[in-house]
């Protein structure tokens, strides 16, 4: 069974003939402990407090059966990682629009266009916000109006923690349905942006999430092209 927020999202899995709901990753409308497994790929990191990203993994493991399994993926700020590029940062060229916005800007962040790294990263990256005047200035030149977070730069390394992700609405406007990653519909730009909010979890961020979730044990924890995963089972 598929959850997801998006009404269109689950509309295509309707098409595809898979069973799929909406609905709140903190309020799942599925039995407690009726789960033999579960799986959430970059879910957690839309969550924009602390607090909440343990209460969505609550609700993964209140869904669990006891010995049953979740596996769960994050954004990594780690884009390198043992001397390796992730598969998000090798697998797009940067356009001439980026690089000259990279250019002007010197930000570390890019607009990525509905990115998806390799398999799973929906969404990675932790960063540590420069204490300098310098970079200061360089983070507000990249403000989105009435916002304090930074836009991410596609295919390129994360600098900040909290950020705002471009996603470009794609589809054709001649077309009953259009794929929108807002959910919002009827807009009168033909190519509409929206900016969407992710957590970039740095190492060991998630397992310490993992670890304020009672009656759950981490089985694994690892490092998987960009994001960080764990696999969690209900004591």
């Amino acid at each position: 069974i598929g959850c997801d927020r998006s009404q269109n999202l689950v509309d295509i899995c309707r098409e595809r003939q898979f069973q799929a709901l909406v609905c709140d990753a903190l309020a799942v409308p599925v039995r407690s402990g009726s789960c033999d497994a579960c799986i959430s790929i970059a879910v957690i990191h839309h969550f924009a407090t602390a607090e909440r990203r343990v209460e969505a993994l609550q609700e993964l493991a209140r869904l669990l059966r006891p010995g049953g399994q979740a596996l769960i993926y994050v954004w990594a700020m780690e884009q390198e990682y043992k001397n390796q590029k992730s598969k998000y940062l090798r697998g797009k060229r940067i356009s001439q629009g980026d690089k000259d916005e990279l250019n002007s800007a010197t930000s570390t962040e890019e607009f990525l266009v509905n990115q998806t790294p390799e398999g799973v990263n929906e969404d990675p990256a932790l960063s540590v916000h420069s204490s300098s005047n310098t970079k200061e200035e360089e983070y507000k030149s990249r403000k989105v109006p009435n916002s304090e977070l930074p836009i991410h730069i596609n295919r390129t390394c994360f600098h900040s923690q909290d950020v705002l992700v471009p996603w470009h609405l794609k589809g054709n406007p001649g077309k009953d349905k259009a794929v929108e990653p807002s959910g919002v519909a009827g807009c009168p730009d033909p190519s509409p942006v929206f900016h969407r909010y992710y957590h970039i979890f740095c190492d060991g961020e998630l397992e310490a999430s993992c670890q304020a979730v009672g009656d759950v044990s981490i089985l694994q924890s690892y490092y998987d092209q960009g994001n960080w995963c764990v696999v969690l089972q209900k004591v």
